[in-house]
């Protein structure tokens, strides 16, 4: 008779895969369910991760020439309604404030004082800021425009999950504004390039650069691109996307300026954004039956200092040493930053702690007792490598190691996804291969979808709705290695479709 295996978190991912991400989230204090459905708490860890990935994101979009601002989060009805594409797109998810007073009626407070016109809380801002562009924009020499903003956005979700669909979640938006068409393409491919820039470097999350077809384009766009990641039961989740808005948004908005020939014409503008779906990403992409695993870039605390506290005179000595040893890091720098690290000071076993640590995913975890102390050693773990990734050494050696440490661990992460992934990206020639590939995507999922499948496609509207009534849905069109006959059609095209199941 075996014995199975202790894991930190229950169910597993072979067990319940969906079952396994809530746990994950709760085992590592990331987040939790508010008390309007549908929205979250972030604690402190899981905001930490979203403060890493933002301000990772922020340096990148300043170096690009862009500058951070802030729109209301209340739109005026009559904005959505010029731009009617644009509006049907977010109608069924849109929320409303139609009155601005409450009444105390009899001890029970009641909804008072309508207002004129009900306003919509943002889903996303481009009619908003569309207003905005019309009155900042009346010359040539005011272009381009390159602005993004932090905030949150407001899309009523029937079937929420934690980071991955809430009906209040936090994103970025760019907004921009160029003269011609060509720098507004530029400007669009430009951002799509930094999103998996920093997905793949900064988050270890290899992914599929391409653009949206016509039924998935963000509503009112002319073209929008994306980069598409593959979770570990073989789904794919949108990670971010960069939309080409064309001369659309700037009819509708009034939005002219004069060039210098003394022509009046429309600008072309893009918008972007990326959200706090990528913690749902980090999880299902790098997580294990134990719980979270972060690559060091996005880690709030790099490394863990454990120090472990019997309530003897001992433990003033050791906790002075887990300062010494705090200090000494934080020193020390990785990627052009101080390393971060933490003590917890927490009383307790070294063993309970540790698996704390564990769950939340810090990527290396130090322990000191009183034994370690007398023979000068330290213990330490990586967590990417739980199994065989623990250590003993002096504390000299770690320092002066931990840097490169760091590097493995988040080389190792991106390795193994990557792999992952690749394992599962297969090819099809025709719709009924890609099916036979695709399957039903398995009971819960883990490890028994089949990924990714790259077919041949310039299929219509149509035949990609046909094609999405399986649960099978295209998420991006990829240049092909040449011609073949497109699988719903037979007309040669150059264009691939990533085909897969989706979140």
């Amino acid at each position: 008779m075996t014995q199975s295996k202790t894991t930190a978190v229950t169910p597993t991912r072979a067990e319940d895969y969906a079952g396994w991400y809530q746990a994950v989230v709760r085992a590592a204090d990331l987040a939790e369910p508010a008390p309007v459905r549908g929205c979250m708490t972030i604690k402190p860890w899981g905001y930490g991760i979203w403060e890493r990935i933002q301000s990772i994101l922020d340096r990148r979009f300043k170096e690009t020439g862009h500058r951070n601002c802030y729109f209301p989060l209340f739109i005026p009805l009559q904005y959505m309604q010029r731009e009617a594409e644009h509006v049907e797109g977010f109608a069924a998810e849109v929320a409303l404030v139609t009155h601005h007073r409450l009444a105390n009626v009899d001890g029970r407070l009641q909804v008072d004082a309508p207002l004129e016109e009900p306003l919509v809380v943002r889903p996303t801002s481009e009619t908003i800021v569309g207003e905005a562009f019309s009155r900042w924009i009346q010359s040539h020499r005011d272009l381009p425009v390159l602005i993004n903003q932090w905030a949150n956005v407001v899309r009523w979700e029937k079937r929420p999950r934690i980071f991955l669909r809430t009906s209040e979640f936090l994103w970025q938006e760019g907004h921009t504004a160029h003269a011609t068409e060509a720098e507004a393409v530029e400007e669009t491919a430009r951002m799509l390039g930094i999103y998996r820039e920093v997905a793949e470097d900064a988050l270890a999350l290899p992914v599929i650069a391409g653009r949206k077809t016509r039924r998935e384009k963000f509503p009112g766009a002319v073209t929008t691109l994306c980069i598409e990641a593959m979770m570990q039961d073989g789904r794919a989740l949108q990670s971010g996307t960069s939309h080409f808005l064309g001369q659309n948004f700037a009819r509708a908005a009034g939005i002219r300026f004069t060039d210098a020939d003394g022509t009046v014409k429309l600008p072309y503008t893009t918008s972007w954004g990326a959200s706090t779906r990528l913690i749902g990403a980090l999880i299902m992409t790098h997580s294990d039956d134990d719980g979270l695993r972060l690559p060091p870039a996005v880690a709030p605390d790099q490394v863990a200092i454990l120090p472990v506290l019997r309530g003897t005179p001992e433990d003033a000595a050791v906790l002075a040493r887990c300062d010494e040893i705090a200090g000494r890091l934080r020193r020390e720098s990785w990627r052009g930053e101080a390393v971060r690290a933490t003590i917890d000071r927490r009383p307790g076993s070294g063993s309970a702690k540790r698996w704390d640590w564990v769950r939340k995913g810090v990527p290396v975890i130090v322990e000191l007792g009183a034994r370690d102390l007398a023979a000068g050693r330290i213990t330490t773990w990586r967590r990417d490598r739980l199994q065989d990734g623990k250590a003993e050494t002096g504390l000299e050696a770690f320092i002066a190691a931990l840097p490169g440490q760091l590097s493995a661990i988040q080389t190792a992460l991106l390795g193994e996804a990557r792999s992952y992934r690749d394992a599962r990206l297969r090819d099809a020639a025709t719709l009924d291969e890609a099916r036979a590939l695709l399957g039903d995507g398995g009971a819960d999922g883990y490890r028994s979808g089949a990924g990714f499948v790259r077919l041949p496609w310039s299929g219509s509207e149509d035949e990609e709705a046909a094609l999405a009534e399986s649960g099978v849905t295209i998420r991006c069109l990829v240049p092909g290695e040449g011609p073949a006959p497109c699988a719903a059609t037979g007309a040669e095209t150059t264009d691939r479709a990533i085909l897969a199941r989706a979140y």
